[in-house]
């Protein structure tokens, strides 16, 4: 009995049926990332975080807010660790700060241990230097310190078209984010306040 190829059995279906699938592939796909964001915003654990200024860009460019936290940037020297890669993915300890804004307690490579009152966040290393920005905004290069610059997906948010302004001439120090994390660290924004008040809520959908 001959048995037929995968390629041969695909080349068998009418193309408009291959395109049809083809086409709902994709949008299940879609589907999958919009509902997983979604999921993030739904359960997430919620955390507050500060805004620190990114020099020398502008804070707002076009359409979408560049965001930079002091969370940003983690000592791996406090975790006893080294030899971080740029893009290797780490997961990062929070706490609370004074008032409440979310602080880097430490980077590992592996899932840490859970401890009451700490969330984890995933990330992937932008860079590693002994220079970085601090929580001030101000860049700094001093001592033999392995600093690590993180992004953990929260660094632009996207607004509606033209109403930008509010943000585009607000002292950056007065901006905050609220964002949740899911229980295996992924982070969505779900907020954009100023002065506290909200101005965005990101939709789950």
């Amino acid at each position: 009995m001959r048995v037929l190829s995968a390629d041969t059995l695909v080349a068998k279906v009418p193309l408009v049926w291959r395109a049809l699938a083809t086409a709902l592939l994709l949008v299940l796909l879609l589907f999958a990332l919009v509902e997983q964001r979604a999921q993030i915003l739904r359960g997430g654990t919620e955390i507050r975080l500060k805004t620190v200024p990114i020099d020398p860009r502008d804070l707002f460019r076009g359409d979408y807010v560049v965001l930079n936290y002091p969370i940003s940037t983690v000592d791996a020297d406090t975790a006893g660790m080294a030899g971080f890669e740029r893009g290797e993915r780490v997961y990062v300890k929070l706490g609370q700060d004074e008032q409440g804004f979310a602080k880097a307690n430490g980077v590992s490579r592996d899932w840490p241990k859970p401890a009451d009152g700490t969330v984890v966040i995933a990330g992937r290393v932008v860079s590693t230097s002994a220079c970085a920005t601090n929580a001030d905004g101000t860049f700094d290069c001093s001592g033999r310190r392995n600093r690590l610059r993180i992004a953990y997906g929260l660094e632009s948010y996207f607004v509606p078209q033209g109403e930008g302004k509010a943000i585009e001439t607000t002292d950056k120090a007065r901006i905050e984010v609220v964002a949740a994390v899911s229980s295996s660290g992924e982070a969505a924004i779900k907020r954009l306040l100023i002065d506290g008040k909200p101005v965005y809520a990101e939709p789950p959908y």
